[in-house]
This record gives structure tokens, C-alpha cells and sequence, in this order.
């Protein structure tokens, strides 16, 4: 049966959930205070939830550079209801609101099978912005979520490798994929702490150090390569290329420490 796109104006009766994010600037939260009802208004009784997670639950926000990730649980979904979307797309992607992922609760579950790691990671940190918390009782399968480590460790390594040789291997390619792969990054060493049963850390340098100090390997390269996502550093055209070949040589080192560690597992 063709589902028709809610009406709009029509809100959903669920009250709204009381937050605020600690170290996320007040104009910012007032500006997803604004998100949250455009998007109750969108989707009405279709609407189960939206939730905040990534950097500005984790208290790594950085204004003006920072993205607002948002996760939306419906009801169901169709192309109408979709395309509700559009006129909030419309309104908030200038205002660093990446376009949400779209779930319902009975996806959650079955998702847990195939992305354990992105999961657990929301589930473990994430601000509850509007509606019911799909999370709660939600568990992953430390199997499935050893398997997802070890492929997105040694993906992220080759597809480095591949990317850069597109980018014609310039300074101005490392630039830009240094903190796009050390974005990538983070995600997964939670992942290993989580294998490892320690504990789960939620600020990129000392998340680094801690694997640097379990395995008692150099990761000098991941941390500048941080650095540079949070513009604390700007290598000149000499001196990122050694940047490159010390990130190269970290991460390749990580990846062969978790593959012998989890392995034996």
C-alpha cells in the first residue's frame, strides 16, 4: 500500500526531551533546539526518535569545523516519507547538519549484526535530542564486532595508500587526508579498547596514547595527524610528507599489533 508523507504541522503528542551538551557552544545548541522541532514537524506520528552522536556528544566540538551528526528513527520509510526531509535539508545543511541516518528500531537490531563497531560506538555515546532511546536494551556480539576491527583497521591503511596516489601524492593531498583517515580511525581503536576490555576513552589524544602504551609502539603519527583536524598544527610542504611516512608507519604497526592481539583471541 502506497504510505502518502505526513502532514505538515501535524507534531507528534511524544513531549520533547529537556538536554544540553556539554562543551557545545549555547548558539549551537539553540540552533538544534530549532532542527529538532522543524524535523518533528516534518515527520509528525512517523517520528520515533532523534539522536545526537560523533564529536559534539564526545566533547570534541569544534566550532566551524565540527559536523552535527544525527541519527532518525521512523516509524517506517518510503520515498514520500524520505522526501519529507528535504525542505529541513534545505533549511540546515549550512549549518553543518550532515544529511541523518535514517533507521527504524527493528533496523537497529538487525544492523548490530553487520555494523557492530559503528553501533556500539553510538550506543556508548549519544545525547537522546527528542522521543524514546532506541538504544536502551540494544547489545552487540563482541564476535561480530572483532571482525568489523580488524577489516576497517586494515581497509582504512590500503585505501590511505590508494587515495593518496589519486591526490598525485601532493602536499596538498596529504593535507586533506590525513584528517579525514584519522577521523575514520578513531571509531575503530574504541573498537579495540572494547576487544582488549579496556577502558573506552572518548577524546582522540588520549584514545591514541593508551593504544601507543598497550602495544608499546610509536603513534606519533596518528597524534599529529589529529593535530592537524584540530588545526593546532599546519605542517609546511617539507615537513608533511614526514608527517605522512610517520602516520603511514604507526597505523601500519597498530594494525599488525591488533591482528596478532584479537587473533588469539
Amino acid at each position: 500500500m502506497r504510505r502518502s508523507a505526513p502532514r505538515q504541522g501535524r507534531g507528534n503528542r511524544m513531549a520533547a526531551v529537556a538536554w544540553t551538551i556539554d562543551g557545545v557552544p549555547d548558539e549551537t545548541q539553540r540552533l538544534l533546539r530549532s532542527y529538532v522541532k522543524d524535523v518533528a514537524q516534518a515527520y509528525g506520528e512517523q517520528l520515533d526518535a532523534i539522536l545526537l552522536f560523533g564529536s559534539a556528544v564526545r566533547g570534541e566540538f569544534l566550532p566551524g569545523r565540527s559536523n552535527l551528526n544525527i541519527l532518525l528513527f521512523l516509524r517506517s520509510y518510503d520515498v514520500a516519507l524520505l522526501k519529507a526531509y528535504t525542505g529541513v535539508h534545505k533549511k540546515w545543511s549550512n549549518d553543518q547538519v550532515v544529511v541523518p541516518l535514517f533507521l527504524t528500531k527493528a533496523d537497529l537490531q538487525a544492523s548490530a549484526l553487520v555494523f557492530p563497531l559503528e553501533y556500539q560506538d553510538i550506543q556508548d555515546c549519544h545525547r537522546l535530542l527528542w522521543g524514546q532511546d532506541p538504544f536502551i536494551g540494544f547489545k552487540v556480539d563482541p564476535r561480530h564486532l572483532a571482525g568489523e576491527v580488524l577489516q576497517s583497521l586494515r581497509g582504512n591503511l590500503v585505501r590511505m595508500r590508494q587515495r593518496l596516489v589519486e591526490g598525485e601524492t601532493t602536499e596538498e593531498s596529504m593535507l586533506l587526508l590525513l584528517p579525514l583517515s584519522i577521523t575514520a580511525v578513531l571509531p575503530v581503536l574504541r573498537g579495540v579498547q572494547r576487544l582488549l576490555g579496556r577502558p573506552v576513552l572518548s577524546h582522540g589524544e588520549p584514545l591514541v596514547q593508551d593504544l601507543a602504551d598497550c602495544f608499546a609502539i610509536d603513534l606519533t603519527g596518528l597524534s599529529e595527524a589529529l593535530s592537524i583536524k584540530r588545526g593546532h598544527i599546519s605542517p609546511g610542504h617539507k615537513e608533511i610528507p614526514r608527517v605522512m611516512d610517520r602516520y603511514f608507519d604507526g597505523l601500519g604497526r597498530l594494525v599488525d599489533a591488533v591482528e596478532r592481539q584479537v587473533g588469539q583471541r
